[in-house]
């Protein structure tokens, strides 16, 4: 498979990524992003876009893949509706328009986020911009989309947050999120889980899935039986 992840430094994209880098049935992996990332691998070829609103500008390096997987997710504390739409909606349904057109026959999988208003009728501002997006992403003629609503995500794998609030979160609750794991495995899930339900939405049947967390873990399930190399 050919595998396009938008992005990749982030703490959700950092898991994804080192996923598709281990999965053997993955001969390429292209990384989109405004800036580079350190790590190497035969496999890997990044592409800088400084203006993520304007992916027409790497229009030809976007075409011939089998997935994409939109990683790219902005807080929305302290910010006007407009700019967080203009963020989420916007930067995404522009880069999904632009692969529907030349990929038809991919798999576009879009992390959104637990507690996403569908109706985009709520009074949550970012639940319903999230609601919108994937609403809207579904309408696109992808061959399969997948909306991924995680809950709580635990980075594995010395993975780290870009955002020095959610760093220091998980540094100070790291104890506590294992045991709260255990407790409650279906709330949680890891960078490692994320990133190999994605790679097995990309192998799987065509269509339309909202998955929350529960889901998320069990696509993951089969993973390793789909040729990881672990």
């Amino acid at each position: 498979m050919k595998i396009i992840i938008f992005g990749a430094t982030g703490m959700v994209g950092q898991g994804v990524l080192r996923e598709c880098l281990l999965a053997a049935d993955v001969e390429q992996v292209t990384a989109v992003g405004r800036t580079p990332l350190t790590q190497s691998d035969p496999k890997l070829h990044q592409v800088l876009l400084t203006d993520l609103y304007r992916p027409e500008m790497i229009e030809e390096q976007l075409k011939g893949y089998d997935a994409c997987f939109f990683c790219l997710g902005m807080s929305s504390s302290g910010k006007s509706e407009a700019i967080y739409r203009r963020e989420t909606y916007d930067m995404t349904l522009g880069v999904a328009k632009l692969l529907a057109a030349h990929s038809p026959n991919m798999t576009f999988t879009y992390v959104s986020g637990a507690g996403t208003d569908s109706s985009e009728k709520g009074r949550v501002m970012w639940a319903r911009i999230k609601g919108r997006t994937e609403n809207d992403l579904q309408k696109l003629p992808f061959a399969s989309v997948y909306l991924f609503r995680p809950g709580i995500i635990v980075p594995l794998h010395g993975i780290e947050s870009k955002t020095a609030s959610y760093r220091i979160f998980y540094r100070l609750s790291k104890p506590l999120l294992a045991l709260a794991r255990k407790l409650f495995p279906r709330q949680f899930i890891t960078t490692e889980i994320l990133g190999q339900a994605m790679l097995n939405a990309a192998r799987g049947n065509t269509g339309r899935y909202v998955l929350e967390s529960q889901d998320i873990g069990q696509l993951a399930i089969s993973v390793k039986a789909s040729g990881s190399e672990m």
